[in-house]
Parts: C-alpha cells; structure tokens; sequence
C-alpha cells in the first residue's frame, strides 16, 4: 500500500514535470524503453534491489547502460531515486508514469485475444468499437491463441467481453450438468 503511493506520487512528479518541460512526449519514450528492460531482464532488477550494492555502483552501472539512450531529465529522475534509495520501486514508477501518460492524452488499452490472427477489418471495428464507448484512442494489443477454438476475448481494463467458443461450450456443458429434476411433494 506504501509502495504504491510512492510510486505514484514520484511518476505523478516525472509527470508534472515533462509536461512543464515540454519534454513529454521524449520521457514517455524513455520510460517504455525501462520498462522493457525490467520487463526483459531480471538481472537489472535483481540489482536494483541489492541492498549489498552500494547507491553509487548502482547509479554507475544504470549510466554505462543508458546514458546514451535516455534523455537528461529521465537519467536525472532515475538519479534521484537512486540516491532516495527507492531503485527498488523504479519499475512500478515507470508503470504507473505510463498509465498516468495515458490518461492525460485519453489513450486506452485494449487487449484482444482471438483463436486466429485478426484481419485489418476487424481490427478497424473493434478499434472503433471501443472508441465509441469510451471517448479514448485505443492502442490495441492482440494475441493469438488457439486454446479459445473460436471468438475473442476483449480486455479494457477491468472489463472482459468473453465471446469465445470455448465459454459457450463451458457454459452449455455446464447448463447440461444441472439437475433439472425436481421432486413432486
């Protein structure tokens, strides 16, 4: 619970201060770009979180790694932290940095799960689908899989349209499975 308001009050802060800045847009980059590397690698991570290594290795190891790729202002938030001793939370801090950039420029996402790849056209209406409902641009994500047999499964947010046939089939089986019979008194 802790952990989470810090989080979001230092990516409310990174936040505040690329859009004062005008450096939005270039810190949004950079964040994706560490979060993929939390994402992708659990060694970072590992010492992030070592308390045997010391701020200053630290802070050493995160510039021979991305001095060259991020901007000054992300480097220097990624200092502070680091010097806060708060390393530790750097990966649900650009989490949260994330989602809070999407909602300031009204960006939704949406996951799509489908049993065969999905066709421009109908990625164009269920595009449209969720824009129409929600007011937001939508960055859709897609995955396959094959397990679903048929329909899809759309995730925005905390919200699940589960229109695959392998529900329907569950759902069939287990209407098959009640017991209909009631006894006469």
């Amino acid at each position: 619970m802790i952990a989470s308001k810090i989080t979001k009050r230092y990516a409310k802060a990174l936040l505040d201060l690329a859009i004062e800045q005008g450096k939005l847009e270039n810190t949004y980059q950079d964040l994706v770009l560490l979060d993929k590397v939390c994402l992708e690698n659990s060694d970072f991570i590992l010492m992030l979180k070592s308390p045997i290594i010391n701020t200053d290795k630290k802070l050493s190891v995160i510039n021979s790694i991305f001095s060259k790729k991020l901007s000054p202002l992300a480097l220097l938030f990624i200092e502070i932290i680091t010097k806060k001793k708060r390393e530790y939370l750097l990966h649900l801090i650009t989490k949260n940095f994330i989602g809070l950039y999407k909602s300031h420029n009204k960006i939704i996402s949406a996951n799509v799960i489908t049993a065969v790849a999905v066709e421009k056209s109908t990625r164009d209406k269920i595009i449209e689908l969720v824009k129409r409902n929600t007011d937001f641009d939508v960055e859709l994500e897609e995955k396959v899989n094959p397990e679903i047999i048929g329909g899809s499964i759309i995730n925005i947010g905390d919200y699940q349209l589960d229109n695959s046939v392998k529900t329907q089939l569950k759902n069939l089986k287990n209407n098959y499975n009640k017991n209909l019979f009631i006894k006469d008194l």
